[in-house]
């Protein structure tokens, strides 16, 4: 692409030229292509939309209620002017020099092509188009108040949609997530010369632009002219995102045998500890790469930009926008590097995939940065007292995430995993499903399968559909192959209904010498059972039950306490009985999943102290 951009009308043109191969067994009639700043107009999908989640209000407690709707958006879209509004609008397109006819639905260019792309060929689209950048509502914009950036310039280009398996997935921009194609980008942006730019790629002419670009010792010769272009390729992505402000600070970090950091923010309030917040972000993100790459992968590209922006956080290849530098939010938005930028999946199909894979990550690598930071400061008490908090909620990762979901079964809400992103009833049901459910499902994998195995299954993952949009299917079938365990019926309770999880003490009595607990099953999810027994002599021991459905059991977890492993526990059954030689009397608590890594919706009845 080569776009032009004018920064007084903040308007802009372009000239694409797309190379597209047809890796499917199809014969392809017509393409589409996403438009997605024509959301930003009175009127749109995005607005209709806005404004009726916006008459759906939910309880938030003390009697009160919430309205439903994304409070960036709120009714802002219907009140722009002709002035502040987004559009993209496409010129002309040729196919292999041959012009094409076109539609535009919205925020979908509908192509009928004059010739089809048979299958494994390949042509080639020329296009022209022009767009203006919307005022800052949704991810993309100028002219946030909150930070001041003037551009964040994310979905800006006319991008063509994902053809799969599927077929074609010509999705409206009406909310919420994305599905890209991967690429090879090759970008040239001309603007004002006092502009600095961060984004996906790498910069081929850092030599005329400078701007903390150019490597140690280079001496930077900028070109004649109130424009400076910016050239920028970026291999084997499905996305390309840039951002740009005269008053950017530009940190950079160089990982040895890694890639570059980049750290671009405006610091409107020229205050200290916005200096402060930032560098320290940029630290961190030394701190923990190594730590994500043992965990989840290596990361393949040669630069990461953690740039000021946007109007919250959102992810897009070698680069994010944060509205500002909170640490949980650039380790998240990192994270969807894995989990969005290298696996692809559909995020509109599989969004639990997508957001909660990484709000899973993402608590793994801040446990990491706040244990590593306690080691640099030991004397700091107040962070000793976070670390110690996190350590002793381990195993769990994000407690966070089992009160949200927890609630929203409470208030009837729940809707399945399997609702395509765009049509949850509410927003806060889609926020909770994606985000938190999605967590919950890798946490309780490890409870199901075992906290190492499920590392391993992360890697393999990793290792096996990285650039290949893998569907839920791919992953549960890794997951069975590194566990040796079936694991359908998992995927089948847990994403596809809004069935629960609650398991309870029953009963418990001696007989025949042998002590007796029974336990029941209340909820509609079966699942394999852990029972810790303490005794008042101050031994335990775990009584595991595998789940009938697994055809397997997980590894001892903790080779502390001694486990004794039961029969498998039928669905059918509704109780479920295990004995073990010790008096009743030496017993002094029986608990259920005492990690409490199981979403069970009911734990009052999972533990039982015995007072005798």
């Amino acid at each position: 692409m080569d776009i032009s951009m004018d920064v007084t009308t903040n308007r802009m043109t372009g000239k694409q030229t797309l190379t597209y191969t047809n890796n499917s067994p199809d014969t392809l009639r017509k393409v589409f292509y996403h438009l997605y700043w024509n959301a930003f107009q009175p009127g749109s999908m995005m607005d209709v939309h806005s404004r009726e989640l916006g008459k759906i209000t939910y309880p938030i407690g003390g009697g009160r209620r919430a309205q439903d709707w994304d409070s960036r958006v709120k009714d802002r879209i219907q009140h722009l002017s002709p002035g502040e509004i987004g559009y993209q609008k496409v010129i002309s397109l040729t196919m292999n020099g041959v012009v094409q006819s076109f539609q535009t639905e919205e925020t979908i260019l509908e192509v009928n092509l004059t010739k089809p792309i048979l299958p494994h060929s390949t042509v080639t689209f020329d296009m022209q188009f022009e767009a203006q950048v919307p005022l800052q509502i949704r991810r993309s914009g100028r002219d946030n108040p909150t930070t001041g950036v003037r551009y964040s310039m994310s979905q800006w280009y006319p991008k063509i949609c994902e053809y799969d398996y599927a077929g074609w997935h010509p999705t409206p921009y009406v909310a919420r997530e994305f599905y890209g194609v991967w690429g090879d980008y090759d970008v040239k942006i001309s603007i004002d010369k006092s502009y600095i730019l961060g984004g996906t790629g790498y910069l081929e002419n850092a030599a005329q632009i400078g701007y903390g670009y150019e490597g140690p010792g280079v001496k930077v010769v900028r070109p004649a002219g109130d424009k400076l272009q910016w050239h920028f390729v970026a291999p084997n992505v499905h996305d390309f995102m840039w951002a740009a402000d005269p008053g950017y600070h530009h940190l950079v970090r160089r990982i040895p045998n890694g890639p570059v950091i980049n750290v671009l923010y405006k610091n409107k309030d020229n205050d200290p500890r916005q200096d402060t917040l930032w560098t320290t972000l940029a630290d961190a993100a030394v701190i923990v790469l190594p730590y994500i790459e043992r965990t989840f992968g290596p990361y393949p590209y040669k630069q990461y930009s953690f740039i000021h922006g946007g109007d919250g956080g959102m992810e897009y290849p070698m680069a994010t926008l944060l509205v500002g530098p909170s640490l949980g939010g650039a380790f998240h938005e990192w994270m969807h590097s894995w989990y969005q930028g290298m696996l692809g999946t559909n995020e509109s199909v599989y969004a639990w995939m997508d957001e909660g894979f990484t709000t899973y990550a993402e608590g793994r690598v801040s446990g990491y940065y706040y244990e590593q930071l306690l080691t640099r400061q030991p004397g700091n008490a107040g962070l000793k007292d976070l670390v110690d908090k996190r350590r002793a909620q381990l195993p769990l990762i994000q407690p966070k995430a089992y009160e949200d979901y927890f609630s929203l079964v409470k208030d009837g809400m729940a809707e399945p995993l399997t609702t395509h992103a765009d049509h949850f009833h509410t927003n806060r049901t889609y926020q909770t499903a994606a985000y938190s459910q999605g967590c919950i499902f890798m946490e309780q994998l490890g409870y199901i399968v075992g906290d190492s195995v499920r590392d391993k299954i992360l890697l393999e993952y990793y290792r096996e559909w990285r650039f290949k949009h893998p569907n839920a299917n791919d992953f549960m079938r890794v997951a069975e192959k590194v566990s040796g365990m079936q694991l359908d019926w998992y995927k089948e309770y847990w994403i596809n209904t809004t069935k629960t999880i609650d398991y309870a003490i029953d009963s418990l009595w001696e007989e025949n010498g042998k002590s007796n607990i029974r336990l029941r099953m209340d909820g509609d999810v079966p699942m394999p059972i852990d029972v810790l027994l303490t005794f008042k002599d101050g031994s335990k021991l775990m009584a595991y039950i595998p789940q009938y459905f697994m055809f397997g059991a997980k590894p001892v977890e903790d080779h502390t306490i001694p486990r004794t492993q039961y029969e498998p526990w039928k669905w059918t059954n509704a109780t479920y009985t295990f004995s073990f030689d010790r008096r009743l009397l030496d017993v002094k608590v029986v608990e259920i999943d005492p990690t409490q890594r199981m979403a069970d919706t009911d734990r009052r009845n999972n533990k039982l102290e015995l007072k005798w």
